[in-house]
C-alpha cells in the first residue's frame, strides 16, 4: 500500500518502498510512478490518464522519500530548481567501522551502461560527471556506523560507487561490496528531502524513518536525524547530541527553532542541563527523565562531568599546557564579558586547564595552532575571553577576536565541545554512566597547509 507522506494540487510526496523500481522496466514489476497514478485515479475519480511528473529518481533497492509533480508547471520548477542545486536531499547509510568522522568526496563518474554500474573515473574520459558529496559519521554500534550523507549531485548510483571507492563500502550493497551476502539489503534510505514549493514559494521539507536491516540498532539515532540532530549516544536516561554550529540549545535560550524542539518533536520532553554559544559545535547533554536532569545539574555544580573543547586560535600560548586564570564581569550592553587579573565587587573565577597540540606557520605568514581546553569553571564565553586575554583568540570569533580579520580568514568559530568524561563513581541515577566517556571529532582539523572544515 502507498504511503503518502503529503499531498497537494501539485505535489504528491511518498515513501518509496525498497526493492520496488521507480517506473516501469524490463522486470515488469509494479513499479512506483504507475501506484502513485493509480492511487490519484482512484482517490479523485480521474477518468482517462492521469498526469504525473517523475523529477527525481532513487535506486531500485533504495527506498525513502520521493516527490512527484502534479502539474506540467511543478514538474517544470521541481526540475529546474534541483538542476540549480536548490534542493537538499539526504541519506542514512551504514558502513563497517574504520569511516572517517567527517568527509567530502568529490569524484568523475561515469555510467556503465552495459553493466548499469557507475565507476570512478578522471574528468577527461567521454561521459564523465562531476559527483560531490559530504557526510558525517553520526553513531557506532556493533562493529557499524550510521552515517548521514549530503547529496550536492544526483549521478547515477553516486553514493553507493563514491563510497565504494573511498574503501568503504555500503552494508549489503550487492553490487558495490564485495563482502555483501546474498540477500542483504543494502543500508541505504533517502531520510530527508527539502525543495521549494513550486507556487508558494516556501521551502518545505520531508522525511521518513528506515526500520529495516542494518538500520534497526540505530532506530533512535536515526528518529533525531530525521528531526536535524546527530546523536553519537543515546539511552532512556541521556541523549549526547553532536550540536552543529549556528543553533541554540534550550527553548530558554529564545527562537523556535532549538536542539531542544527538535528533540522534543522526535522523543517528547527532554531537559536541557548545559549550553554551548550559538556559534559553538560539540557535545551537549540532554536527560530524558527530571530524576536525571537532577542527578546531572549536581554533578555539572560540583564540577563532577570533565568537559574537553578543542580549539584553533591564532599565534600560539606563550606556556605549551597551564592553567589560565582569570576574573570575569559580564558587561550586558555588549552581551560580553571583561577579564581582570584580580577577583573585583562583581566578578566571577574563570579556569581552564590548556595544552598546545601543534602549530601551524601558513603561506599568507600567520600562525595558528590547535589548543586542547578543559573547563575547571563553566562561565559564559569562558574558552572565548580566556584566549582572547592570553593573545590567542580563537580563529572566527567576531565577539572576542579581530572581526574585519576573522571575516576575510574564516567565517566559522573554530571551537568545538569534543569529549565528555564522566566520574568513576556515581551514585543512582547515574550509576550507569560510572567512568563513561562520550566523545566526538571536532568539524575541523589543523594540517600543514591550513584548517580543514567540514560542513556538514
Amino acid at each position: 500500500m502507498l504511503k503518502i507522506i503529503y499531498e497537494d494540487n501539485h505535489l504528491l510526496v511518498v515513501e518509496k518502498p525498497i526493492n520496488m523500481p521507480v517506473q516501469a522496466d524490463s522486470s515488469g514489476d509494479m513499479d512506483l510512478l504507475t501506484e502513485a497514478k493509480y492511487y490519484i485515479k482512484e482517490k479523485y475519480n480521474k477518468p482517462g490518464e492521469v498526469y504525473l511528473g517523475l523529477v527525481h529518481r532513487l535506486d531500485r533497492p533504495v527506498g525513502g522519500v520521493m516527490v512527484f509533480a502534479r502539474t506540467s508547471k511543478a514538474a517544470a520548477r521541481l526540475t529546474e530548481a534541483m538542476k540549480a542545486r536548490r534542493t537538499k536531499k539526504r541519506y542514512a547509510a551504514v558502513v563497517a567501522l574504520g569511516i572517517a568522522p567527517y568527509g567530502t568526496l568529490e569524484n568523475y563518474i561515469v555510467k556503465d551502461e552495459s553493466t548499469h554500474s557507475s565507476r570512478l573515473t578522471s574528468k577527461d574520459e567521454p561521459g564523465a560527471q562531476r559527483a560531490s558529496l559530504d557526510y558525517a559519521a553520526v553513531m557506532s554500534k556493533n562493529g557499524f556506523t550510521l552515517v548521514d550523507v549530503d547529496l550536492h549531485t544526483g549521478r547515477h548510483h553516486q553514493i553507493r560507487a563514491q563510497f565504494a571507492g573511498a574503501n568503504m563500502p555500503l552494508w549489503g550493497d550487492q553490487r558495490y561490496n564485495p563482502a555483501a551476502e546474498r540477500g542483504q539489503q543494502i543500508a541505504l534510505y533517502a531520510y530527508s528531502l527539502t525543495i521549494e514549493h513550486p507556487t508558494l514559494k516556501e521551502n518545505m521539507t520531508f522525511t521518513s524513518i528506515p526500520t529495516f536491516g542494518a538500520f534497526a540498532p540505530f532506530g533512535d539515532a536515526l528518529a533525531a536525524l530525521t528531526s536535524g540532530v546527530r546523536c553519537p549516544y543515546i539511552d532512556d536516561g541521556i541523549i549526547a547530541v553532536n550540536k552543529t554550529a549556528g543553533i541554540s540549545c534550550a527553548i530558554a535560550d529564545g527562537g523556535e527553532d532549538t536542539l531542544e524542539a527538535r528533540l522534543r518533536a522526535a522523543f517528547g520532553e527532554v531537559y536541557p542541563v548545559h549550553r554551548l554559544d550559538v556559534p559553538t559545535s560539540g557535545l551537549v547533554l540532554f536527560a530524558r527523565t527530571i530524576h536525571v536532569r537532577d542527578a546531572l545539574l549536581k554533578l555539572i555544580a560540583g564540577r563532577e562531568l570533565k568537559k574537553t573543547y578543542s580549539l584553533i586560535v591564532f599565534s600560539k600560548p606563550e606556556r605549551p599546557s597551564g592553567e589560565a586564570v582569570f576574573h570575569a564581569e559580564k558587561d550586558s550592553s555588549e552581551a560580553r564579558v571583561r577579564l581582570f587579573d584580580r577577583p573585583g565587587a562583581n566578578t566571577f573565577e574563570m579556569r581552564t586547564r590548556y595544552t598546545l597540540k601543534k602549530s601551524v606557520r601558513l603561506e599568507s605568514g600567520e600562525t595558528v595552532s590547535l589548543v586542547e581546553a578543559e573547563l575547571i569553571t563553566g562561565r559564559t564565553h569562558q574558552i572565548r575571553a580566556s584566549f582572547e586575554r592570553l593573545g590567542c583568540p580563537i580563529v572566527g570569533d567576531d565577539k572576542y577576536g579581530d572581526r574585519a580579520k576573522n571575516r576575510a580568514f574564516m567565517d566559522r568559530l573554530m571551537l568545538c565541545a569534543e569529549r565528555i568524561e564522566f566520574n568513576e563513581e556515581l551514585p543512582p541515577p547515574l550509576k550507569r554512566y560510572s567512568g563513561k566517556v562520550i566523545e566526538i571529532a571536532p568539524p575541523f582539523e589543523l594540517t600543514k597547509n591550513g584548517i580543514v572544515v567540514y560542513r556538514v
